[in-house]
């Protein structure tokens, strides 16, 4: 497994368009990533983490513009990812009928637009990329199987379950180590928050403010 900067997020673009996973920094822990549209990559990331096939995995896109082409976005949907996108915000959104569901993210998906070097690494690619957390998945996870929050512990994730991750992009120490906030978004029903976590529960509130709506405070 490679060790890169920062800096070298371009290489770790050319590693998935070959097909590979990477792993990269965000502020609440290292995620593996791979080309969405490849199902010989997006396996490799549920057998590296020991994932069950029925735990989709997230979905990540370079912009609201991307998700409005793929999804059946509602009101509350576009408020959300104009106001707290990019960031740790992911909705679970409904595809658009007509466009055929990725089968590794499932139906609804549960979609991000990160930022960082994450979201770097998404526009770098040039396509959605499929993601986790780089630990062991429940229900094979045991009580030590922790997130990556560094790059070395993506190292001992590596040298332990043998996954076959290509690179790891060594941004320090990831502070956090809390999941997304989700927030689920059906088409024609008002959004619901699914589950708090780095995004606060009160911004969620204050992005499903329309422009001009009542002022809170």
């Amino acid at each position: 497994m490679d060790v890169l900067t920062p800096d070298q997020l371009p290489d770790a673009a050319r590693l998935l368009t070959a097909g590979q996973m990477v792993a990269v920094p965000t502020p609440r822990w290292y995620m593996l990533c791979a080309r969405a549209a490849d199902p010989t990559a997006t396996n490799a990331v549920f057998r590296a983490k020991q994932r069950p096939s029925t735990k989709p995995l997230l979905l990540l896109l370079d912009s609201p513009v991307t998700a409005e082409a793929l999804f059946d976005l509602s009101d509350d949907a576009r408020l959300l990812a104009c106001g707290l996108w990019p960031g740790d915000l992911a909705l679970r959104l409904p595809w658009k009928p007509g466009v055929e569901p990725i089968a590794a993210v499932g139906s609804p998906a549960l979609v991000g637009c990160p930022d960082g070097a994450l979201g770097w690494l998404v526009a770098l690619a040039g396509e959605p990329l499929a993601a986790a957390v780089c630990s062991i998945s429940t229900p094979a996870a045991r009580e030590e199987d922790h997130p990556a929050l560094t790059a070395a512990q993506v190292g001992a994730f590596e040298r332990t379950t043998g996954a076959g991750i290509a690179a790891v992009v060594d941004g320090g120490i990831c502070p956090h180590g809390r999941h997304m906030t989700i927030v689920d978004c059906p088409a024609g029903t008002p959004a619901r928050l699914e589950r708090e976590g780095t995004v606060h529960a009160r911004a969620v509130e204050a992005a499903l403010i329309p422009p001009g709506g009542p002022h809170v405070g």
